[in-house]
């Protein structure tokens, strides 16, 4: 989706020319920035006109794609530190219980992956996403699906007088999804006037349009002259949309409006310097659970921020709403409250900053400084003769100055110098008033706030910036246990370090944090292979050593090693058996380590095929003390007679690596079971006699119906009996995600617990090394239903792929907490909680969309999952589905495939019978197994 998604931004004018190098991005091609035309104000709509005329013109071929137009040139008058950065690249500390950002992330950063998913999910025709660039938006519970409308708009739930600050969307209580008119900072009088016929939502900013929408607002917005005038989108354009708007306009009132409420949404404003902290303040708290927050260095004050600074003076309780970013703050320094401290560069000074005192150090295009001191509420806005007009927080008939005009944003009241020892008494004359620096000030260069914006060096700035992150860096790797160090994006810090030259942090200490550990050695892993440096293999295995270790230690201990006993007679068999299952959602959130950090949830279903549960095992004794290893669908056999041939389970591929490490948990080893016998045939005897094992998998390998781990657990499950051990079926599926990271093919829990556990179920976990679901029993209605029972499709595909290279890979973005990765692993769990309310109601439109976006999220996660000799399948089935996935990892296999209805059901049987892909290809019967895993005794 992101290859055919075009960025178009307003810029302040600086930043246009160098806005692409800044962001670095992953495809620069996607990405177009111009600033509104100097001296002219266009507004929201004219704006956006004017961005899409130049953005056609300057790339015609692009002009066809879907693209997301944010607004972020205005002239930062209440949040003058990043004026010259449009407030869009403000740089955001990372969240203390957040994993996978950046330390140089910036608003646009947390901006975009909302607005570019909004655009991913909007139905055919809505094609322009517009946003506003000073807000962030959360969407915790996701926005649902996208109904089909010329305008869609996001709106909150709102407190009336949040309310009266901003835009309105007003909609009749019965029904609330459709647009009755549009309100701009509408009184409480005027709310309490609605509240009895009408609920109303804040807009947020942020709307989708159609074609159609667009050509029409395009249209409003040209001038006479035929070029782009002022237009107003939210007022202008909004004010003529539902179904009683303000302004009568036949063509915009035509259009068809629908509203989607982000539930529990969350909306941040960066608008002014007091937002600027109180939204990072208010995100920095969303968690209070300790357990969630990531570092263990107490802050004396929450509203307290530093980045990319080198900061030496002491914080106090008495201290609040302190930002310092990009500058040198010594020990000499005193802060109060209400201060921001920005692009101040290498000092020793000794100043004092009042409470609401703000100090700006900008370099210039010139190579001189602007020193730029504001106050923290100051609006910058009003005349120069007005005594009203406020400066510092004072009125500027206090200031005795001697400049005239009629806006102080354009007023030249900003010194400049070359000297860099000028600096610091231009700094106190301003925020403290010292007379004797009056006469520097006054003989000074002076500068306005526009100016400082339209000629600020933006290359010096960030210059500057990188280099006090680089002493961060130092910093928070030397101090890792305090620090956020191993909660960020590990990649981007590997990329960092190596353009630093700064080394990380070397092996842990044994009694580190298993996750630290982890991500330590990842880490070197990443470093050295960005360096080119042999050895990077050597560090990634110990990370996933020790993961290994961190899951199967625990089976280790006393309590839990294992005394197998012969609890069967000499003549009978234990027979275990186990349906597969097909994942609905939520998948990848089972593997560890992401739910060990942040919990999983998975929905899935136990199928039965060809009315069989496919998975089988045999246990039964053997008069000779040793173990017979057979398998029926491989038409293979081992006997085993010593402890190195039963601990030979390792080689990926082998026909018994599965049932000799089963054996190996549940006692048959030193490893994992309790009494000194020095051979294998001393333990059997002990036992009471030797152990055959016969294995029948009806299921082809690399199937994707996670068939290895439930065939494990089906093993263990007859071994238990066997061996008068006990185990529930929790236990069972437990020491299966053990037994695969002996076996080192990793994986995660919802394989196992999809096939043990009967039916259609939403299992979750809570974070921690020790994970076991919790299991919510779903109705099948969708599955058992007449009229749904028939359009649920299983086609094996004839093509394999081990799943074990695929479970690299993507682990390892989770070792280094890869921040695209892990927020989609985020987006997948909370899909999983979406799909099963949809089963619940029993919504067969919506799971069958669902069913579609997981097929999506995992093609995001893993582009292998669709290759093209499957992608061709599902192509010449396209017309009659409503939906299609590849169970597990894909890429081969088995594909789920939900018809439109039975007409289409009967179309899909006849194309891929009548023409298969190749000779295995075949269509299985699945049912819903409503028994799961079963053992009985012959």
């Amino acid at each position: 989706m992101k290859k055919n998604l075009q960025h178009l931004l307003t810029l302040p004018p600086c930043l246009v020319e160098d806005f692409i190098g800044f962001l670095n991005p992953d495809d620069p091609d996607s990405w177009y920035c111009t600033c509104d035309p100097v001296g002219r104000k266009l507004g929201s709509g004219g704006g956006t006109a004017a961005l899409l005329r130049s953005w056609r013109q300057a790339q015609p071929q692009n002009a066809g794609r879907r693209r997301i137009i944010m607004h972020a040139g205005g002239q930062s008058r209440r949040l003058p530190a990043y004026a010259p950065w449009g407030k869009v690249l403000t740089p955001i500390p990372v969240f203390r219980w957040k994993r996978g950002q950046k330390l140089c992330q910036t608003l646009l950063d947390l901006q975009m992956p909302l607005y570019e998913e909004m655009v991913a999910q909007a139905p055919q025709g809505l094609n322009t996403l517009i946003a506003s660039g000073d807000v962030y938006i959360r969407a915790p519970k996701g926005f649902g699906r996208i109904p089909q409308a010329d305008v869609v708009c996001f709106g909150l739930w709102t407190d009336p007088q949040q309310a009266t600050r901003h835009g309105v969307f007003a909609s009749r209580r019965d029904d609330p999804s459709r647009l009755d008119f549009m309100l701009q900072k509408p009184s409480m009088s005027r709310l309490q006037e609605l509240s009895a016929t009408h609920l109303f939502l804040m807009d947020i900013g942020v709307w989708l349009l159609s074609d159609k929408a667009l050509q029409l607002l395009e249209k409003r917005a040209a001038s006479p002259a035929g070029d782009v005038g002022f237009y107003d989108l939210y007022t202008d354009f909004g004010g003529s949309l539902g179904d009683n708007p303000s302004i009568v306009d036949p063509d915009l009132n035509s259009l068809s409006v629908a509203i989607v409420t982000l539930e529990d949404g969350e909306f941040y404003h960066y608008g002014t310097s007091r937002e600027l902290l109180s939204s990072t303040v208010a995100v920095q708290n969303l968690v209070s659970d300790q357990r969630r927050i990531m570092t263990r260095k107490i802050k004396p004050e929450a509203s307290i921020f530093t980045a990319n600074s080198l900061v030496a003076t002491r914080f106090t309780p008495d201290h609040r709403n302190i930002w310092i970013e990009n500058s040198c703050v010594g020990s000499g320094w005193t802060l109060t409250r209400d201060n921001i401290v920005t692009g101040v560069p290498p000092n020793d000074w000794e100043i004092t900053l009042p409470p609401g005192a703000c100090l700006d150090v900008v370099r210039l295009r010139s190579g001189k400084w602007a020193v730029r001191a504001y106050g923290f509420d100051d609006p910058m806005r009003g005349a120069m003769d007005d005594g009203a007009t406020r400066w510092l927080g004072r009125s500027l008939d206090t200031w005795n100055l001697d400049i005239s005009g009629p806006d102080i944003q354009a007023a030249p009241i900003f010194p400049v110098t070359d000297r860099i020892d000028d600096l610091l008494p231009l700094a106190r004359f301003m925020v403290s008033g010292g007379e004797s620096s009056r006469d520097l000030w006054q003989c000074c260069d002076k500068i306005s706030a526009d100016e400082i914006a339209a000629q600020a060096d933006l290359k010096a700035i960030d210059a500057q910036r990188r280099s006090f992150r680089a002493g961060n860096w130092q910093q928070l790797a030397r101090h890792w246990d305090r620090s956020v160090f191993y909660q960020l994006d590990l990649d981007n810090a590997a990329y960092e370090l190596t353009a630093i030259g700064v080394d990380p942090p070397g092996p842990l200490p044994l009694d580190a944090p298993v996750m630290s550990r982890i991500h330590n050695r990842m880490l070197s892993a990443a470093v050295k292979r960005r360096k080119g440096v042999s050895g990077w293999e050597m560090d990634e295995n110990e990370a996933f050593a020790i993961l290994r270790e961190g899951i199967v230690d625990p089976l280790r201990s006393e309590d839990a090693r294992c005394t197998p006993a012969m609890s069967v007679y000499a003549d009978q068999i234990v027979w275990a058996r186990s349906p597969v299952r097909i994942d609905l959602a939520g998948g990848w959130t089972d593997t560890p380590p992401y739910p060990l950090l942040s919990g999983g949830a998975v929905v899935n279903l136990a199928v039965e095929l060809n009315d069989q549960p496919p998975l089988q095992a045999y246990v039964k004794p053997c008069s000779e003390f040793h173990i017979v290893l057979r398998s029926i669908d491989l038409g293979a056999s081992e006997t085993i007679s010593t402890y190195d041939a039963l601990h030979d389970f390792r080689k990926v591929g082998s026909p018994f690596s599965i049932p000799k490490a089963a054996l190996t948990l549940v006692g048959f080893s030193h490893e994992f079971g309790r009494g000194g016998y020095p051979t294998l045939e001393s333990r059997l005897r002990a036992f009471g006699c030797g152990v055959e094992v016969t294995l029948l998998s009806a299921v082809p390998a690399g199937s994707g119906l996670g068939t290895s781990s439930i065939l494990a657990s089906t093993v263990l499950a007859a071994l238990s009996d066997f061996c008068g051990l006990g185990w529930d079926k929790n236990e069972i599926c437990r020491r299966t995600m053990a037994l695969e990271q002996l076996l080192t093919t990793g994986g995660g829990w919802q394989d196992q617990y999809g096939g043990v556990m009967p039916a259609l179920k939403l299992l979750r976990t809570d974070p921690g090394l020790r994970q076991q679901p919790e299991i919510e029993w779903l109705p099948d209605r969708l599955f058992q239903l007449p009229e749904y029972k028939g359009l649920h499709l299983l086609y094996y595909t004839g093509i394999t792929r081990t799943a074990k290279s695929i479970l690299a890979e993507i682990v390892r973005g989770m070792f280094l907490n890869s921040g695209p990765r892990l927020d989609l692993l985020d987006s997948m769990k909370d899909h999983a909680l979406e799909m099963a309310r949809a089963i619940r109601r029993c919504d067969f439109g919506q799971y069958c969309h669902l069913v579609d976006k997981t097929w999506e999220q995992n093609m995001h996660l893993d582009a292998g999952t669709n290759p093209p000799a499957v992608a061709a399948i599902i192509d010449r089935v396209r017309p009659w589905l409503a939906a299609c996935k590849l169970p597990g990892a894909g890429g081969g296999g088995f594909i789920y495939m939900v018809a439109r209805d039975e007409e289409s059901a009967a179309a899909i049987r006849r194309a891929l019978t009548a023409a298969p892909p190749n000779p295995r290809a075949r269509f299985v019967e699945m049912s819903v197994s409503s028994d799961g895993l079963v053992v009985s005794r012959s």
